[in-house]
């Protein structure tokens, strides 16, 4: 295992400790237990955002707190779902009286834990279960889908309504309708790595791929041979558009999120192929992104996310966003 570290058990701490000193004008690292907030308070009257979810997966979440998007997220350890308690406490540190607007990727430890923090939360709240991975509908990790790389998308969209006064219902109601419309498949090239094992995940030739693996490097639809770009583009959005309902001529979000290992040169590539499909089908690409949004470690591979859009919808997509990962 070649990584940067100290010691595997102080890795967490010290990347945290890192990402609140590069972004103190953005973020507030708070201690015991462990969770990330805005470096400003949230506004009096304003419904809170929270996520979270196991390390490993930057920059979600924590690099999605700030203006426009979240005001908490709470860090598990990696491929570990956070305790109640770090939910909890950060519910606390930011719920202004509006109430607190928890939302939750597919995984059952995830799900169990925001549940036992909700019941035991006195102040309001709602939750929202994000589930958009067309791979798999379920999975030693989840009872039905699970939730990767279109939870960005339900985090931008909602944030920013959050920042024009939604109250906490309206906001559970667009988040539910934004998981509706947002589907995703990833594919691996590679491993990771989980520095307490030491070892890679899983074992995979290297003229092999995993088609519909989760971001745990857990299996996906079938292992299969190395396949050309183009190839690999048609199968995931023949799965995603499939699913999706979306009609010709409906606006859709295209976002090539890159699983932490693969050059942003072939994620540029893996968008235009999967652009060219969007093409053939009559879909009109509204909005893009490409990059490293929902990773899992070091893993070589990528997902790709489609999201039918309205006009508010590209609205509130479009709405200012201030945070360590996402800017404009």
């Amino acid at each position: 295992m070649k990584k940067f570290v100290n010691r595997v058990e102080d890795l967490l701490a010290e990347s945290l400790r890192g990402f609140a000193r590069a972004h103190a004008d953005i973020v507030r690292l708070h201690r015991d237990p462990v969770f990330v907030t805005r470096a400003s308070a949230t506004r009096p009257g304003r419904v809170a955002l929270i996520s979270g979810g196991g390390s490993g997966h930057e920059p979600l979440h924590a690099g999605f707190v700030g203006t426009g998007m979240l005001d908490a997220a709470c860090p598990g350890a990696v491929f570990t779902s956070p305790t109640p308690d770090q939910m909890l406490e950060a519910a606390k540190a930011v719920d202004s009286g509006a109430g607190v607007l928890f939302i939750v990727k597919n995984y059952e430890g995830d799900v169990m834990n925001f549940e036992m923090a909700a019941e035991m939360y006195e102040g309001p709240n709602a939750s929202v279960v994000v589930n958009d991975d067309v791979a798999v509908e379920d999975s030693t990790y989840t009872t039905g889908r699970r939730g990767v790389a279109g939870t960005v998308v339900v985090e931008k969209i909602t944030g920013a309504a959050a920042e024009r006064g939604a109250d906490l219902d309206s906001l559970k109601e667009l988040a539910e309708r934004v998981i509706g419309s947002v589907r995703s498949m990833g594919v691996a090239l590679t491993s990771c790595t989980v520095p307490a094992a030491g070892r890679p995940t899983f074992d995979i030739g290297e003229d092999e791929m995993e088609m519909g693996v989760g971001i745990h490097g857990e299996p996906g639809r079938r292992r299969m041979k190395l396949a050309a770009a183009d190839e690999i583009a048609r199968e995931m959005m023949d799965a995603i558009l499939g699913d999706l309902g979306a009609k010709r001529g409906d606006p859709v979000l295209l976002l090539v999120n890159g699983l932490g290992g693969t050059p942003l040169m072939e994620l540029y590539l893996m968008y235009d192929a999967a652009a060219r499909i969007l093409d053939d089908r009559g879909l009109a690409i509204a909005r893009s992104l490409v990059g490293n949004y929902c990773t899992s470690l070091e893993m070589a591979g990528c997902s790709l996310t489609v999201a039918r859009m309205d006009e508010e919808l590209l609205g509130l997509w479009d709405a200012p966003v201030r945070t360590a990962a996402l800017r404009w």
